[in-house]
């Protein structure tokens, strides 16, 4: 897939555009939170006015007039019984909803984002633009999604108070609506500078915090400690400690007189000067011009706190929504991304067995680089082929095409005289079985690790992960933990699971290969962390009970590989030589000389040549 230049800004159409987005998401995750939301934000404003312009304004009034108490008592009681019921909405949405809601989001937004990951084709991980969009998409998704439909109404919401608040002391006193110029400069002028400032300073910080965070990280990780132990960079691992830190702070004395200064502005516009301009301008005309009423005086300062407050919540909305925009900018481009062979195509039944299965003339590109070139090749049923060469050959780009992870740039691969790309993918990959080098233990039992399905296993899945045990040759080891095939293996979750060695994590990865009933059995390097013996015994195992399969072996050491009926040597992205193992020996090009080269290592003279 081609790379996409990062979103370095988000503009005010497009920060609307992910709004709705997310608006839209959250719906669908959960409708009421949606409606919670926008009902705390209008509540919220509410409660800021109603007390400002019109409570004030009857009490104050009723007081003036000289009113009954009783009539003025039972607006009071009205309004505090509808507040308590307000507070009661308080404490349900606090101590009920919220817990409640907030896991069902969590586990909404990630099925979403999940789903969309295993949906995706292998390219797209191998790709650093879109791998690192995937990773700030899933990066505290659930919280920032809800900030985002939160702001949604902070702002609409806002403006609206805002527009009220303005009208509203308009008609009260003319020149009032001066004094709310100020805390609108504050926010919109000077908190935003500030928060400019304050993101340029995170963006010049952060190879710092890189650097400091990667000294954390080493200094508690395991496989590190020998190092840190055993040689002198402890002190290199300080020096890049002290580097960073010197660095942090020449960064922060670069922003200290310009973040002093516009935070001064911005505090003293929002809340100094209209506060202490409006007591003063409303104190003359009260007691010197005379022209304004003590009442008058109270409601007008009253509104002013509430305006302050509604104003900066309006601009703190605003600030997250366009702060969450490039959040949900990633979180969109994930999400509506087409796949290129995405893992729920559907297509024809490719059966259960396999007969053949042919590259013709293919040819494959990773990033403009030929891995792959006219290559043609064919596996039949019940045979036993080996896929050899010095790295970089493209035998594992081989495997991942002929497992539909990357689809050819030229050429086609046939299974049993059909095209793959014709097949549902599911079940065209449900014939093959792989172990591959690169390797990958899970945090769970032996026995998920093996068999690899959900659901509960019964005892003929428990016997058939025994048997693969047993034929890769760490059974006995597995026997010897605490709780058998059900140790939970790493220590991720669980203090007292499990660590494996290389060669004993590699045998489990092979008793996957064995325990799954498919016809095509891929082992990549099946040996590499093996012991001789240990080498010998997984192979013969592989080749005895595999014989109804067609087998596949990617492998450097050739001695292991010499009795494959089919020996394909790669090299520049074609076969370069094809054969049995005498045959290729009898050739004597490149596999001959690999081959003996190998043996000379292994064997003594006197051994070698009557090996020869």
């Amino acid at each position: 897939m081609k790379k996409k230049k990062k979103t370095k800004e988000i503009g005010n159409g497009k920060a609307l555009l992910n709004t709705l987005y997310s608006l839209k998401l959250m719906w669908k995750i959960s409708p009421a939170k949606v409606i919670h939301s926008g009902l705390m934000r209008l509540i919220g404003y509410f409660e800021w006015l109603f007390y400002s312009a019109f409570f004030m304004v009857y009490v104050i009034n009723s007081l003036e007039k000289g009113e009954a108490f009783s009539r003025m008592l039972i607006f009071v009681g009205i309004t505090a019984s509808v507040f308590i019921c307000i507070n009661i909405y308080y404490a349900y949405i606090n101590g009920k909803f919220t817990p409640e809601t907030e896991p069902k989001i969590n586990a909404g937004i990630y099925k979403e984002l999940l789903k969309k990951a295993v949906n995706v084709e292998l390219e797209c991980y191998e790709d650093s633009d879109f791998y690192d969009k995937y990773t700030l998409a899933m990066e505290k998704a659930d919280v920032r999604l809800t900030s985002t439909v939160e702001s949604f109404f902070g702002v609409v919401f806002g403006f609206f108070a805002s527009v009220f608040a303005f009208i509203y002391m308009f008609n009260v006193d003319h020149y009032s609506i001066l004094f709310i110029l100020f805390p609108v400069i504050g926010n919109f002028v000077f908190n935003r500078v500030v928060s400019k400032i304050a993101y340029q300073r995170n963006k010049d910080m952060a190879p710092h915090n890189r650097t400091v965070a990667y000294v954390n990280r080493v200094m508690y990780m395991t496989e590190f400690a020998k190092e840190l132990r055993l040689t002198n960079v402890f002190k290199l691992m300080r020096r890049q400690y002290r580097t960073a830190i010197d660095g942090m702070s020449k960064v922060a004395g670069k922003y200290t007189v310009k973040s002093i200064i516009f935070h001064w502005l911005y505090v003293n516009f929002t809340f100094t000067f209209i506060f202490e301009g409006m007591l003063a301008y409303g104190a003359y005309r009260a007691l010197v011009s005379q022209t304004l009423s003590l009442a008058q005086l109270a409601v007008i300062t009253s509104m002013m706190v509430s305006t302050t407050w509604i104003l900066i919540g309006f601009t703190d909305s605003i600030t997250a929504s366009f702060q969450n925009g490039l959040f949900i900018e990633y979180l969109k481009s994930f999400l509506e991304y087409k796949e290129k062979i995405p893992e729920d195509m559907q297509g024809e039944d490719p059966g259960s067995v396999i007969e053949s299965l042919e590259f013709r003339n293919v040819s494959f590109a990773y990033k403009d680089k030929k891995v792959i070139d006219g290559l043609n090749m064919k596996f039949e049923a019940g045979k036993t082929y080996a896929l050899v060469g010095h790295n970089g050959a493209g035998k594992t780009t081989l495997i991942k095409l002929l497992l539909r992870f990357y689809d050819p740039t030229e050429g086609e691969i046939y299974l049993n005289g059909k095209d793959i790309r014709t097949f549902e993918l599911r079940k065209y990959r449900e014939l093959f079985a792989t172990a591959f080098q690169d390797n990958r233990i899970f945090s769970m039992s032996v026995l998920d690790n093996v068999l690899m399905k959900e659901g509960n296993n019964d005892e003929s899945d428990k016997e058939e992960a025994q048997k693969a045990l047993e034929l890769a040759g760490v059974y006995d080891k597995i026997m010897s933990l605490p709780q058998g095939m059900d140790t939970i293996l790493t220590r991720e979750f669980d203090d007292k699971g499990e660590l494996l060695s290389g060669g004993e994590t590699q045998k489990i990865v092979v008793a996957r290969a064995f325990v799954k009933k498919s016809p095509f059995k891929v082992f990549d390097e099946p040996s590499s962390a093996l012991d001789p013996i240990a080498e010998y015994r997984l192979f013969e195992n592989i080749s005895k009970y595999c014989s109804d399969n067609i087998l596949v072996f990617i492998s450097h050491r050739l001695s292991s590989v010499k009795n494959a009926d089919m020996i394909y040597l790669l090299g520049g992205g074609k076969v370069s030589e094809s054969g049995t193992h005498e045959e290729l020996i009898k050739l004597n090009k490149s596999y001959a000389d690999m081959y003996i080269k190998q043996a000379r290592n292994y064997l003594a003279d006197d051994e070698y040549e009557e090996v020869m």
